[in-house]
């Protein structure tokens, strides 16, 4: 972890330079995080590597320790720091925020809201994709996390964004009253904020909610169904794997993510207007007597 007075992680060009985080890898693929530092050493089994050979060089280098052994040299990517940096909550992995930066379709401009900031992550990402004309509105319950939230943006930008608001307690009851152009929900329950997002999201916007479980993703969707103002919702899960080729040896790699959540993405209809009922009705039984969640319109009643 560094202060908000290093050099940020953020900086991708040119000469490294001393305060700069880089990835030093082996031939196996083993990876060590740097941070330079003027007369710093990178210490290994065999030999050392001096930063000072590094510092004002370019990255994508193979660095030599004394005893022979080679080391890739390059700055880390995005991804590699979402994936490594210090965490108070769990982080919304990259194949997911890849996705929600796409289907959300953020540009850079636009005003976004996202509960909860968790570690950062995503907030890294969003900050990223708005651009310096930007808004992000980032909601989180937890002080202890939206402050380790802070410095893993402060380690990556070197400050906080001017483009970047955080702000502390439950998102139905704290929201403010401006006017976004996208949602970006991460909690335990969505649908309860649903109403006061739905007042604030510009007809076109776009929501999307990130839940962990099937019981929550269906309870999501039931709520936005019975809101009435947006769009029938999209859900899908992303997985990832790795994979091994070399020469007649080709087969999926050890490295493999499967479920970590599930998106949902819907769109906001304009004010007096609601979504069209679904053609395709529930099967009977879906919401059984005991159900206690929403039920939309043209589902009939429970039995008493």
């Amino acid at each position: 972890m560094t202060d908000s007075t290093s050099t940020p992680d953020a900086v991708g060009t040119g000469p490294l330079r001393e305060g700069e985080r880089v990835v030093l890898s082996d031939a196996k693929g083993r990876r060590h995080s740097v941070r330079l530092r003027a007369g710093g050493t990178f210490h290994t089994t065999k030999g050392g590597i001096s930063h000072d050979d590094l510092i004002g060089g370019p990255e994508g280098i193979v660095a030599v320790s004394v005893g022979g052994a080679e080391f890739l040299v390059f700055r880390p990517l995005l991804h590699d720091v979402m994936v490594s940096m210090p965490r108070g909550a769990a982080v919304i992995y990259p194949k997911d925020a890849a996705h929600i930066l796409m289907q959300t379709d953020i540009f850079p401009g636009a005003r976004v809201l996202e509960a909860g900031v968790g570690s950062g992550a995503l907030s890294l990402a969003l900050l990223r994709a708005l651009g310096p004309t930007g808004r992000l509105y980032s909601y989180e319950r937890r002080p202890e996390f939206a402050e380790v939230a802070r410095k893993n943006v402060r380690m990556f930008h070197g400050e906080e964004p001017a483009t970047w608001e955080v702000r502390l307690g439950d998102l139905a009851e704290v929201i403010g009253p401006e006017e976004i152009d996208r949602a970006i929900l991460d909690m335990l329950a969505p649908w309860d904020c649903i109403d006061a997002v739905a007042e604030r999201l510009v007809p076109g916007g776009v929501l999307c909610c990130y839940v962990a479980t099937a019981t929550q993703l269906g309870r999501t969707a039931d709520t936005l169904r019975t809101h009435g103002g947006f769009t029938e919702p999209v859900m899908r899960e992303y997985t990832a794997r790795d994979w091994h080729a070399e020469g007649l040896a080709i087969r999926p790699g050890h490295a493999t993510s499967g479920h970590t959540g599930f998106l949902m993405f819907s769109r906001r209809l304009a004010p007096g207007h609601e979504a069209p009922r679904k053609k395709r009705r529930p099967a009977p039984g879906a919401y059984g007597a005991d159900y206690t969640g929403p039920r939309p319109a043209w589902v009939e009643p429970a039995p008493d």
